[in-house]
C-alpha cells in the first residue's frame, strides 16, 4: 500500500506520459516552418527516433519489464503522441478556418493516427525487446 504522498501509478505511467508529451510537441514544434522544412523534418525524425530507443532501453535495463511490457508501454507513448499530434492539427485547422471536409479528415485522425503509428511502435518494440533480452541474458541462454 502506497504511504500518504507516494504516488499509487506504476513507475511506466509517468515514463509514457512525458514521452507522449515529447512526441507530440517535437511533431508540433518541428513542423513550424522556418528555414529548409526537409532538415526540420529530419530533425523531428532524429529526436523521435531517439526517444523512441531510451524508451525502449529505460523499459529493459532499468524497469526490467517483460519485451511484451515494454512493448506496450512504448506503443502507450507512441499513441499519446499521435493524439497529441492530431489535436494540435486539428487547433491549427480551426485557426486557419480550413474547409469542412478537411476538419472531418482531421477529426477522424484523433482515433486514426494513434492506432497508425502504436502498432507499427508495438511490433517493432517487441522485436527490440526480445533481441535485447536473449542478448543480456549471458551464455547459458544461447
Amino acid at each position: 500500500m502506497p504511504r500518504m504522498g507516494e504516488s499509487s501509478r506504476q513507475p511506466w505511467v509517468r515514463v509514457v506520459v512525458l514521452l507522449g508529451i515529447v512526441y507530440a510537441f517535437v511533431g508540433v514544434v518541428f513542423a513550424i516552418p522556418v528555414g529548409p522544412v526537409k532538415v526540420w523534418r529530419l530533425a523531428a525524425w532524429v529526436v523521435s527516433a531517439f526517444a523512441y530507443a531510451a524508451h525502449i532501453a529505460y523499459e529493459r535495463f532499468r524497469l526490467r519489464n517483460s519485451p511484451r511490457s515494454a512493448a506496450l508501454h512504448v506503443a502507450l507513448a507512441v499513441a499519446l503522441g499521435a493524439f497529441g499530434l492530431a489535436v494540435g492539427a486539428n487547433i491549427h485547422s480551426l485557426r486557419l478556418g480550413s474547409a469542412n471536409e478537411h476538419r472531418r479528415f482531421l477529426l477522424l485522425a484523433l482515433g486514426l493516427w494513434p492506432v497508425i503509428t502504436a502498432l507499427p511502435a508495438f511490433l517493432f518494440a517487441l522485436g527490440a525487446g526480445w533481441v535485447l533480452a536473449r542478448s543480456s541474458s549471458g551464455p547459458e541462454a544461447k
